[in-house]
């Protein structure tokens, strides 16, 4: 379920509620994109982590996220623009733009 997990004993992650929650970004400057995309990889590489230390599978938390982001993409630009957004990933996957030993050369 989307709206609350429990990603540790006495611990609960609302994914809605964290999405609607201002980052501690809003004092300052607002970041440029690439600097927001980095932000945002460095917060799901953490939250990544923490949950295959908890124990949960890798193929899991693929197809959770994968979920998610597309749950996000769909309502905010709507279902049409994410399908010939997510047509196009079939190129870029067989191109190795998501390879983890191409994406650190």
């Amino acid at each position: 379920m989307l709206g609350h997990s429990t990603a540790r004993p006495g611990r609960s992650f609302s994914l809605l509620s964290f999405m609607s929650q201002q980052s501690s970004f809003s004092t300052r400057e607002p970041l440029h994109d690439h600097e927001q995309k980095q932000a945002a990889l460095s917060y799901l590489n953490e939250a990544w982590a923490e949950a295959r230390h908890d124990g949960v599978d890798g193929d899991c938390l693929a197809q959770a996220s994968l979920f998610a982001a597309l749950a996000e993409l769909v309502s905010t630009y709507g279902e049409d623009a994410v399908a010939t957004f997510v047509e196009g990933l079939s190129t870029r996957v067989r191109h190795g733009e998501f390879s983890i030993a191409l994406a650190r050369q």
